[in-house]
């Protein structure tokens, strides 16, 4: 029985750039990660965990059912804060970080779009 792992895959270009959709190769491994789990950071520390809805042209996806977690600065229990948001768009320009959670064979075809 072959069993399947799950981890976090960084997708996408971080830096905001277009990425190239040419090829409908690109567009099937995207359909792929559509509803799945996605972390996304931002450039202020912040981080948004929703189901992946979309990503256009720039880059800019939109994520559903979404919660913000940010680090509080003054002494609690908890260093982490999160509030519910739900469908949020998040600019390709404010993004540094994007992963998926995703088996082992999807990390190495997802690997292949950054090339």
């Amino acid at each position: 029985m072959e069993q399947q792992q799950e981890a976090l895959v960084p997708v996408g270009n971080p830096d905001g750039s277009d990425i190239n959709y040419s090829g409908s190769d690109y567009v099937s491994r995207m359909r792929n990660l559509l509803f799945r789990r996605m972390l996304v950071g931002i450039k202020d520390g912040r981080f948004f965990l929703g189901a992946f809805h979309c990503i256009d042209k720039q880059g800019n996806i939109i994520l559903q059912d979404a919660v913000e977690y940010r680090s509080t600065r003054r002494s609690s229990p908890s260093p982490m804060e999160q509030r519910c948001l739900g469908l949020i768009l998040i600019p390709s320009s404010c993004r540094t970080s994007c992963h998926v959670d995703c088996s082992i064979e999807e990390q190495l075809s997802l690997l292949s779009l950054n090339q």
